[in-house]
């Protein structure tokens, strides 16, 4: 029974551990390898006490991704739908010469972008995160994966 229990008990701490650092917080995997300008990522966190996120973007593309770099907004928004934060981005994927910042690693390019070191929500209650495509083609092509992680 001990034994039971001291299972338990570390369980319980893997998965309180694990739920905070390295946590996806928006996650779209595109199986056309396409994303529509107007359709938004979104996910809305229930907060329960206040919390501070050291946030990443991952991207995935395929070599005929159309341009050299990556644009998005990333706004917050509180449980009223008001922005309470946005900022638009723009990351690089390619150099002058057009050449990949990237390896190709089973027919993609990854890439990992500080988006917010310090986003600190001080109150309880409803958030909604959401990314925005921004770049100037519709539909956007040779996109796979997007993610938003907190660290």
């Amino acid at each position: 029974m001990r034994k039971f229990v001291w299972v338990l008990c570390l369980i319980g701490l893997v998965a309180c551990h694990s739920n905070r650092n390295g946590n996806t917080l928006i996650s779209m995997h595109f199986p056309t390898l396409s994303w529509e300008r107007f359709d938004f990522l979104e996910e809305t966190l229930d907060l329960k006490k206040p919390v501070s996120y050291d946030l990443v973007l991952a991207a995935t593309f395929t070599p005929d991704y159309p341009f050299d770099y990556f644009e998005m907004a990333f706004t917050v928004f509180d449980d009223h739908d008001h922005p309470l934060r946005a900022k638009n981005y723009q990351f690089k994927l390619k150099d002058r010469d057009g050449v990949w910042k990237s390896e190709l690693v089973e027919g993609e390019y990854r890439f990992t972008f500080p988006v917010n070191s310090a986003l600190t929500l001080n109150e309880p209650g409803k958030y909604k995160l959401q990314i925005e495509n921004r770049m100037p083609i519709t539909p956007l092509l040779g996109i796979k994966e997007i993610k938003l992680i907190d660290k």
